[in-house]
């Protein structure tokens, strides 16, 4: 057993949710939202709806803005002093700068105590999936330096991907072109965007569904886990960036424990810093695969 006592830290959007944040003793720092040039902290004093209500009354969009270094130094700081080991999971350095500024705050407070940040390479719950597997080494006993190891070395084997009800979000924060928005719009299309880890978070388009949400969904997740031999069974998430019929989310939870038999299921709410990028109604399936599965 070892006795050096740590901290585990993630990015707020890492998603886990309350019952994974309880459970692992998660201490999670906020990203800055800033919408009609007020700044806001997410998770606390923002929600997703308040971001779509901006968006579809006034065409005001939100921005994200990553932590600065200080900040970081300053939150590890107050754990190095309690003398814990700090181990920082963060958001794939493909799309965000915390990763590498909260890489400047640790080396900065080098000779002060430890602490390890590891790049999650993925997003949301692309990277809850990392802040649980650290969660139960952490309460197995192991040292920092190896669980630091092992969770980096499983960055690789996240599956993140979500499908998308409406490109507007994506198109107004510049993520995609105007003419593929209304191409998608009129052919009703719902995009899928997969979180490419060998990229370190970055983003790109998969398979398009034609149709409805719900029956897309359904299709969705047959091509995420059906007949699939590669999966960790330990656990899934469902992200959802907030859905205008919830009972879609039963449904989605119940195909998948028809198609896999997951140890345990989570249904999570996406934090602002994602859902402003997605949109409303993006639901996601999210899991590790064995080491050396293909992507």
């Amino acid at each position: 057993m070892h006795d050096q006592k740590i901290i585990l830290s993630a990015d707020t959007p890492c998603d886990v949710g309350e019952e994974l944040k309880a459970r692992y003793h998660v201490s999670l720092y906020p990203l800055h939202i800033i919408l009609d040039g007020k700044q806001y902290t997410d998770g606390l004093d923002i929600t997703s709806a308040q971001l779509y209500e901006a968006w579809w009354k006034h065409k005001l969009l939100p921005r994200t803005a990553a932590i600065n270094p200080e900040e970081y130094q300053r939150y590890f700081a107050t754990f190095l002093e309690q003398g814990y080991d700090v181990i920082h999971i963060s958001l794939g350095s493909g799309i965000s700068s915390s990763n590498p500024n909260a890489q400047i705050a640790a080396d900065a407070l080098k000779g002060k105590g430890n602490v390890y940040v590891i790049d999650s390479c993925s997003l949301s719950t692309g990277f809850g999936l990392l802040v649980c597997e650290a969660g139960e080494r952490i309460q197995a006993g192991m040292p920092a330096m190896q669980i630091v190891e092992e969770v980096s070395a499983l960055t690789q084997d996240t599956r993140a991907s979500f499908i998308l009800d409406t490109l507007e979000f994506m198109r107004a924060g510049g993520r995609c072109s105007s003419i593929a928005q209304i191409g998608a719009t009129l052919m009703n299309l719902k995009p899928t965007i997969i979180v490419k880890n060998d990229r370190q978070g970055s983003m790109v388009v998969g398979k398009k569904y034609m149709g409805k949400l719900a029956p897309s969904l359904m299709k969705y997740i047959d091509d995420q886990l059906k007949d699939r031999t590669d999966l960790v069974l330990d656990r899934v998430f469902v992200t959802h960036s907030g859905m205008d019929d919830p009972a879609i989310i039963d449904k989605v939870v119940t195909r998948i424990r028809e198609l896999q038999p997951f140890r345990e299921v989570f249904v999570t709410q996406a934090s602002c810093t994602i859902s402003c990028h997605c949109g409303p109604n993006t639901l996601g399936v999210l899991f590790l695969t064995k080491p050396g599965s293909v992507n």
